[in-house]
C-alpha cells in the first residue's frame, strides 16, 4: 500500500486517536500543529512526529504534506479546508466537516476543479459490517424498505463554557453528533429527503440540546431521529423493510448486525451478521482515504456528506438556528 504524507491540524482526542491510527496503517505521522505549543511538543513526542509547525500555515505550506487532517472546532474547518485544497494538498476533516450546506457546496467543488480528495470523518462511512448490510438490503431480503429509526445521545457535563455548548464554536448536538445519526439514516434511504418535520430543546447559550427529527423523501420512505447532549441513549440505528429489519448498536463503530425476518406471520428467524473491530475504526478511515487518493475517487463518500450537510441545514432552518458568524 502507498503511504502518504500526513500534516495534522489539532492535538484533541480524536487526533490522538487518528494518530495512532496512522502510526499503524501508514507507519508514519509527518507534522503536526496546534495552538498550545507545550501540548503540540508531547503529541509530537508522544506519537513519533517528525516535525512539528507553530501554525496551521506553515504545515499547508510544507511541499512535502500529502493529505492535511483537520481535527479543530467546527467552525475553523472551512477556512482550513479551502486552504489546504487550493495548496493542492488532499483533506480529511473530522465531522461536521463545515457548519453549513453553503461552506459544504463550497468546498466540494473546489476538491473537484483542484482534482483532489475531500473526505469527512465519519467512522461509519467505512465500517465493514455497512457493506454486509447494503448487499443484503440490495439483495431484497429485507423487502421494500420504509422505515429508519436511529438516535444519538451523550451526557456532557453542564458547562456553558464548553464548546459544545458554545454558539460562537458552532455547537450542539445536530452538529456534534447529528452527522452520524444523519449518515445512517441517509445511507439506507433511496433518496435524499424533501420533507423536514422538526422540534427541538434549546441550552441556556441558544445551540440545540436535543431535538427530534423526522424526514421523509419523495419515494415516502421516512426517518426518525433523536439527539441529546443531555441525556445519554444508546446508539442505535433500525432499518425496517416489509420482510424484516436490521438492528446495528454502537453503530458509528459498529462491528454486528442482527436481522430479524418478519414475513412469516407466524413465525420469525433471526441472523446476526460480524465484520470488523471497533477499536480500528480509524485504521478504516485511513486506509480508505489513502485508497480513494491511489484510485483518484472516493467511492461516492462526499455526495453522502453532501446530503448529510443539506439534511442538517434543513433541520437548522426548520428551527431558525443560525450561528453568530452566519
Amino acid at each position: 500500500m502507498t503511504t502518504y504524507n500526513w500534516g495534522m491540524i489539532g492535538t484533541g482526542v480524536i487526533a490522538n486517536e487518528m494518530a495512532d491510527a496512522l502510526n499503524r496503517v501508514n507507519g508514519s505521522v509527518y507534522a503536526v500543529t496546534a495552538l498550545d505549543q507545550d501540548k503540540l511538543r508531547a503529541f509530537a513526542a508522544a506519537k513519533h512526529v517528525t516535525k512539528t509547525y507553530a501554525t496551521a500555515d506553515e504545515l499547508i505550506a510544507d511541499p512535502n504534506v500529502d493529505v492535511v487532517y483537520i481535527a479543530t472546532p467546527h467552525t475553523y474547518h472551512y477556512a482550513y479546508i479551502k486552504q489546504a485544497l487550493n495548496a493542492g494538498k488532499h483533506v480529511f476533516a473530522e465531522k461536521a466537516i463545515t457548519v453549513n450546506a453553503k461552506e459544504f457546496d463550497e468546498v466540494q467543488q473546489l476538491a473537484k476543479d483542484k482534482g483532489l480528495i475531500l473526505t469527512e470523518g465519519l467512522t461509519l462511512m467505512h465500517m465493514p459490517i455497512y457493506d454486509q448490510v447494503k448487499q443484503l438490503i440490495a439483495a431484497g431480503k429485507l423487502g421494500d424498505i420504509n422505515m429508519v429509526q436511529v438516535n444519538f445521545g451523550s451526557l456532557k457535563d453542564y458547562d456553558p463554557q464548553n464548546r459544545f455548548f458554545n454558539k460562537d464554536l458552532a455547537g450542539g448536538a445536530l452538529l456534534d453528533i447529528g452527522g452520524y445519526a444523519t449518515a445512517f439514516a441517509r445511507t439506507f434511504l433511496a433518496e435524499q429527503p424533501n420533507v423536514t418535520l422538526t422540534t427541538a430543546k434549546f441550552f441556556e447559550t441558544g445551540v440545540d440540546e436535543q431535538s427530534g427529527i423526522i424526514l421523509k423523501n419523495p419515494r415516502q420512505q421516512m426517518a426518525v431521529m433523536a439527539l441529546s447532549l443531555r441525556a445519554k441513549q444508546p446508539k442505535r440505528g433500525v432499518v425496517s423493510g416489509t420482510k424484516g429489519y436490521v438492528e446495528i448498536s454502537d453503530y458509528p463503530r459498529a462491528t454486528t448486525a442482527t436481522i430479524t425476518y418478519t414475513s412469516d406471520a407466524h413465525a420469525t428467524t433471526t441472523q446476526t451478521l460480524t465484520a470488523g473491530n471497533a477499536a480500528e475504526a480509524l485504521d478504516y478511515e485511513v486506509r480508505d482515504m489513502q485508497r480513494y487518493i491511489a484510485a483518484g475517487h472516493d467511492d461516492g463518500q462526499l455526495d453522502l456528506s453532501h446530503d448529510v450537510s443539506h439534511i442538517m441545514d434543513g433541520v437548522r432552518n426548520a428551527w431558525g438556528m443560525k450561528f453568530p458568524f452566519e
